[in-house]
Parts: structure tokens; sequence; C-alpha cells
């Protein structure tokens, strides 16, 4: 470690006093130096290896310390030249604080051979403080009256220095009135008393300021000031005035609490506490306005400390008292008067005198709903009030007396419209500015039975696929009702209808709670195409409200109807086999298929075509009317056997479809041609025994037939009118079934001229072409040979029956072979 050390004038100042006892070598040799405070930093003190009479050299190796006693290490050891030099300025005021003597004691010890060494340095004092007061200014209360030589005592200054550094002397700055003198206490410390050299005169000069100087002794000399401020006390001789005697004030009612009212100010000519006022209120001032107002005692200021209401008090009175703080004090009195001044400060009051709520919707007019009552603290326009409710209410508000008003319902109410309604009363004053207050009560509608359940619709066309399964859900009619509670709750029932001895109930059902209504039997589109009836619901109120709705069911077709095949007539199986001349000309009618298919619409339309041809150049089939005519005439070349398959197909989703197969076999013998769809029938023996049999059965028929008629006819008359909902429809055919027909009834109701076409027997041949009208309906029924209608053996027979309703002949076609 590299350690300057600073020879400077500071050496001059350092006194070694090195007392070497006998024997450097004895352990409790004490080495005394002397520094002055505040060396520099490395300030060289002393060389103390050579005091010590140690080699410098082995300072080092023996390591040589120094260890500081104090808390602080001011000083060090130089290891290399073995000076002792400062290491930190050293303040004596601050180690010795104000002894007179300050010294430091050190430790320094040595290795191989241990050695220590006691070092003692004395910190002598240096002029570094100048004087101090305590206070820097002092204050002094002189009254004017305060004989000339009294004296005043006076803060002394202070000096951390010591000896001659301290405190010398004082000075005082020039005036007229004080001197001072110093005083030496006991400890040597200086003081000074100040003196009143000449009478002080308050009115001439209240304050007097002067300047007190302390001087130390040291060289150069430093100095400290203080201010001395002298005040002249007055004498108590005059009284405080108020600026007035009396005063009135206008103060406005409900003034916030702390504001300002007034601010008395009394004066008093003395000076200090003489001059010092306090105000306070006399005894003739009542408690109620010390309550209401408060007076500060020391500035005169007079505040509102409570609500002031003019309806309460409408004036206050008070003395006021202002007193100085002199030791006989005089006082000074004034009269104040607070006059209040009204304001608009009290809102409108609304209290409700009877209420009644709920009350039902279906209250008469005039009726009073509730009773109210209104009032208002303030007179005149401020305690006038209106009072009025929200435009547009059911409602209107009439006086019944003073301040007493009734709200009675002007108009009808609906509580399907508005359930409930929030009235609010509004009152408002006639003041400045306007005030206002509301109340609102909740008037609640009870319900009653006004409202008729109402179907959405009123006419319902609900389509029904036919073959639908028994008690599948049809449709759901649920009707509204705006009531509320039993007066809402709907029951849902069909109003009872027979149709064709059968009663609606049997075939629809509707759900009592929520109208959804069910098939509960399967529809045929053959047998029944449509039904009217009406559904009612009917809510639970008292009296029960109801409506109904018509419900149209509309019965969909269904392709489930295969096409039959009529003509040719098939005795047994699907064969048909015919003979024709092999001179047939080209595009003779050979043979006619007819097929009938009992669905309506595309389920019925039945087109043809071949399945199987045996020459596709010999024959063609017409796919719409079924006529298979020749494309050419027969040649030898051609074979004696034709094969004729041909399939009927309707046009539904899937396709149904039958089948025949007709087989034609050409002979050289001329053959009876078929005649013209126009042609009459061929003469035959009108007296054979066959068309004997024939006729009787056919009158047999009949006769049968005109008693179902009657008996019909008898059962109608007997049947309720038929709703209007429901009319009965013109075109219907009821199809008849009878054990002596052994083939299926067929129902269609095609609109276009339909030509029938038999070919039957071996011997002779029938032709009918029968218009029919459009869209009219009609029933084939197709009898075998083996029909039990005649009983003849071995002899073929068939007939085909069209029977036409809208008021059409009935028309029997018969077809009869030979006897």
């Amino acid at each position: 470690m590299e350690t300057h050390v600073n020879a400077q004038p500071w050496r001059r100042y350092v006194y070694v006093l090195l007392l070497l006892f006998v024997g450097l070598k004895t352990p409790s040799a004490v080495i005394h130096y002397s520094i002055p405070e505040e060396m520099e930093e490395g300030s060289l003190v002393a060389n103390l290896a050579a005091d010590l009479g140690l080699d410098v050299k082995t300072l080092s190796t023996r390591k040589m310390r120094l260890d500081t006693i104090a808390s602080k290490k001011y000083l060090d050891i130089n290891k290399e030249t073995g000076e002792l030099y400062i290491l930190q300025q050293i303040d004596r005021e601050y180690i010795c604080n104000s002894k007179t003597t300050c010294f430091l004691r050190l430790d320094a010890s040595i290795e191989n051979p241990i050695r220590m060494f006691n070092i003692e340095i004395e910190i002598t004092d240096i002029n570094d403080n100048a004087p101090h007061f305590r206070r820097d200014r002092m204050h002094l209360d002189i009254s004017e009256s305060t004989l000339p030589g009294e004296r005043f005592s006076l803060n002394n200054a202070l000096d951390s220095d010591i000896g001659s550094n301290s405190v010398n002397t004082y000075y005082l700055s020039e005036n007229d009135h004080f001197t001072i003198e110093i005083q030496t206490g006991r400890d040597g410390s200086k003081f000074a008393d100040l003196i009143l050299t000449k009478a002080l005169d308050r009115e001439e000069l209240a304050v007097h300021n002067l300047i007190l100087t302390a001087v130390d002794g040291g060289i150069p000399a430093r100095s400290g000031t203080a201010s001395i401020i002298v005040s002249v006390l007055d004498i108590n001789d005059n009284a405080p005035q108020f600026d007035q005697g009396s005063y009135t004030v206008n103060v406005t009612e409900n003034t916030p609490i702390g504001s300002l009212v007034i601010k008395l100010n009394a004066t008093d000519l003395d000076e200090g506490l003489n001059s010092e006022v306090t105000y306070s209120f006399s005894l003739y001032t009542s408690e109620k306005t010390q309550e209401t107002f408060s007076l500060n005692p020391s500035n005169g200021e007079i505040r509102v400390k409570e609500t002031i209401n003019y309806e309460d008090f409408r004036m206050y009175d008070m003395e006021i008292i202002a007193k100085d703080k002199g030791t006989n004090s005089l006082s000074g009195r004034c009269k104040l008067t607070i006059l209040i001044t009204d304001v608009n400060d009290n809102h409108p009051e609304i209290a409700i005198k009877s209420f009644q709520s709920p009350v039902k919707e279906n209250i008469p007019e005039g009726t009073v709903i509730a009773v109210l009552s209104v009032s208002d603290k303030d007179s005149g326009e401020n305690g006038e009030v209106d009072v009025n409710i929200a435009d547009k209410l059911p409602f209107s508000l009439k006086q019944s007396s003073d301040n007493y008003y009734e709200l009675v319902v002007s108009e009808p109410l609906d509580r399907e419209k508005i359930p409930e309604y929030e009235i609010t009363f509004t009152v408002t004053d006639r003041g400045s500015p306007l005030l206002s207050d509301n109340e609102t009560i909740t008037l609640e509608l009870l319900d009653v039975n006004d409202n008729i359940p109402q179907f959405p619709q009123s006419f319902y066309t609900i389509p029904v696929l036919e073959n639908n399964a028994p008690g599948a859900l049809l449709s759901s009619l649920t009707a509204l009702d705006p009531d509320l509670h039993e007066n809402q709750y709907l029951v849902y029932f069909i109003i009872e209808k027979e149709i064709t001895n059968m009663s609606m109930s049997m075939l629809f059902s509707i759900n009592p709670e929520n109208g959804n209504l069910y098939a509960l039997k399967t529809f045929d589109y053959e047998m029944e195409k449509e039904f009217f009836f009406h559904v009612e619901a009917r809510d639970s109120g008292i009296p029960p409200l109801s409506s109904n709705a018509t419900v149209h069911i509309i019965i969909m077709d269904q392709n489930d109807n295969t096409p039959l095949i009529v003509s040719p007539w098939r005795a047994h199986g699907t064969v048909v086999e015919e003979k024709i001349p092999r001179s047939t000309d080209k595009g003779t009618l050979i043979a006619k298929v007819i097929a009938i298919d009992m669905d309506s619409a595309q389920n019925s339309r039945v087109t043809y075509q071949f399945l199987q041809n045996t020459d596709a150049t010999l024959f063609t089939l017409d796919q719409y009317n079924g006529e298979i005519r020749t494309l050419r005439m027969f040649s030898y070349r051609d074979a004696r056997h034709q094969r004729l398959v041909v399939i009927a197909k309707d046009n539904g989703e899937p396709a149904l479809s039958a089948t025949v197969t007709i087989k034609l076999s050409t002979v050289e013998t001329a053959l009876k041609a078929y005649s013209d769809m126009s042609e009459v029938p061929l003469e035959y023996d009108i007296f054979s025994d066959l068309n004997l049999y024939l006729v009787i059965g056919l009158g047999s028929v009949s006769f049968l037939l005109l008693i179902t008629i009657l008996v019909t006819i008898v059962l109608k008359c007997q049947k309720p009118k038929p709703s209007k909902a429901a009319p009965t429809c013109r075109n219907s055919v009821i199809s008849e079934r009878n054990s002596t027909i052994a083939d299926s009834t067929l129902v269609s109701n095609d609109a276009y001229w339909y030509s029938l076409f038999l070919a039957e027997t071996r011997k002779g041949k029938l032709v009918v072409r029968q218009p029919v009208p459009k869209g009219t309906r009609y029933i084939v029924s197709s009898i075998p040979r083996s029909s039990g209608l005649t009983e003849t053996s071995n002899s073929a027979a068939s007939t085909l029956q069209v029977r036409f309703t809208n008021n059409f002949r009935l028309t029997r076609l018969l077809d009869v072979g030979d006897q």
C-alpha cells in the first residue's frame, strides 16, 4: 500500500513527547504525540518505527499493525516507512464534546517476537467554530409604563471551542433606549443583560429591533448574531367598539349549515392583550337563537348552526359582547336582528288513504279505485298544489274535497291487453322553483271469462293417406284463450254427427287436453273420399265459452289396387284362346285388352304394352286403349299359332300391373269378322233355353235391386239432415258385392268416352259402345260363366254390368252365346 505523506507546515504543530523509560523493550512503554484537530488526510504525525527503534525493513514481515480503541480508525501506519499518518480528519468537538482535554489511545503490535506499544495522541483545539445563539430571535414584551434601568436577561451564545477560542464578549446594535451589560459565570462563560436606558412610548414606536453579536477570542476571531424584538405593551385604557350599535340581516331559510351570516368587528385602540377582542352572546340572547347560530369568539363571525325553517321562526334577536383580554378587561356591545326570508323549500306530500287491488277486469266505469290526500307546508303559491297522473291511462282524478282526490275508472279495462297498471301520482306546487313529489301504486287486474277460445283458422283441410294405421295422429287442432287459470283451460271434443249409420266418434278421436286429432280406423279411398265434421274448444270458466272449427278430412289415394283385366274374358287362368282367319286384312282389330284400376288419378291411368310377341311385325298394340291390330296380312310363312302376352300397368308409384296371354290360331275358313263398334248385335234365337234362363235371372236381380233402392230411400228419410260442413258427394258410388259374382267389383272415375268390348262364346259375338259422361264414376262387375245367375250347363255366359250415378240410366250389357 502506497502512502502519501503530506509534508505541510502541520509538522511544525506536531510536538512529539517521547517518554522513554529505561529499556525500550519494556511492554508498558507509552509514546505521546500531540496534533491539532482537522488535519488533512495523509498528513504525517511521526515516524513511529524510528521512535520505537524498529527496523523499517522488518515491519512487513513482522506484521506490524495499529489497533484503535475508538469506533473509528483515524490513523494508520505505513508498513514500508514506519510513519504514522492521518487516515481520516479528526474533529475534537465530535470526539471529546465539551472536555477541556482530548486524547486518542492506540495500541501497536508486532510479531517475531511479539511486542505491544501504547500510543497516546493529544488532540489540540483550533478556532474552527463560530459562536451561535440557541435562538436566532428573542422576543421581549415591555410595558410602556416600565421605568428606565430595568434589566432583562438575554440568551447567551455558545461556542464548541475551548479556552480563548470560546465566547469572549458581546456587542449591541446602536439604539436610543437599550444597552447591554456583560456578565461572567462561575465556569467562565460570558452572557449579557439588556438594560432599559430610556422610557418607552408605544404610540411613538411599538416595536424595537435590536441585534446582539457574540465574538470569540480566537485568531482570527469568529462571531454570531441574534435578533432581539422588543414589543412595547400598552396599558389597557381603551374599550372595544363595534362599527355599528345595531345590525339587521336577512337570511334565506334552508341556508346551508356553516354559511356566514355576518362578521362583526370591534376595534380596541390598545395593543397586545388589551387590544385582543373576544366575542360572546349576552345573557339576553335566547337559547334557541344560540342553538340556531354560532358565534366565533375570535373573529366575530356568525354562521348558521342548524337548519333554518321559516315556518318555525321568522326572526331572531341577539346581543353580542366584545371584550378585550386586558388585566382589567373592558367590553362593548351591539344588537343583531336576523330576519328569515321564506323560500319554496317544502316538497308537496301525497298520501294514499285507500286503495283497492286487485280488481276484476270488468269493473264498471266510474268505480273508485283509490283515495289520496295532498299537502304542502309552504304558504301562498308555494303551498298550492296540483295533482295529475300519466296520460293514456284508463283512469281519471276527481277532487272530492279540499286536498282529497279520488282515482276512478274512466275506460273499460282489459286484462288480456294490460294485466296490471303502474299508476304514478305526481303532485307539484306553484312556487318558484317548482317542487314536486310522486307516489306509485300497482293495480292488478283479475281475469274474468270474457274471451272465447279461438282456433287459428276456422276451416282445417287435413289430407290423410289411405291405408293409414289406426290411432295415427292426423293433426293438432289447438285453440288459444287469452284468459287465465280455469278460464284458460280448454277441453276439445268432436261435435257428434252420423254418416251412413256410423258415428264420427267411431272414426276419429280428439285428445280433450291438447286437441290432437287421431284416426280410429284405416281408411280406404275407394270406399270413403272425405269427411266433414266440427271440433269444439270449450274453456272451464263460468259460464263456459266455446268456439268450433270445421274439419275437412280428405282421403288421399294410394296406389294399392292392381289393374284388373276385364276383357278379353278368361274362363280359366290368364290364357285366352282365339281363332282368326288367315285372310284377315291389315289393320284389322284382333282383340281389345281392357283393364280397370280402382285407384284414382294417375294411379288409375292404365297403359298397355307387349311383354311377348311371337312376331313383332305382325301385330301392334295401342298403349292407351289396348287394341291389338294387324300390321299386315298373314302369309304362308307365318306360324299358325301366335302367342301374345300383354301387360296392363298403372301410373302409380310404385306401378302395379296385370298380364293376360292371348293365343291366336289362324284358320283357313272365314270366320265372322268383328263388327264395327257402332253395329247392332248379330241376330240369334231369343227363345233359346239359355236366353230364357238369363231373362228369368235378370228379372230376379232387377226385383232385388228395386227392393234395395226402396229400403235405402226409407233409411235416408229417417236420418237427420247432414251437416253443411260435410255435404254428401253427388259423385259417390257404393260398390256392391254379390255372392253370385265370382270376380271383384271395380271402381274408376276416368272422364272420357270409355269403350267396352266383349268378345265371348263360340257362335256369336256382341259389341257394345256406351258413352260415359265426364266426371262420372262407374262400377264394372264381371260375372264368370259359372255364375249362379243362370243354370245353363256347359254353356258360358259373361255379364259386364255398369251402373252410373248422377241420375244416369242403368245399362246392362249381356253377351249370350248360342244355345
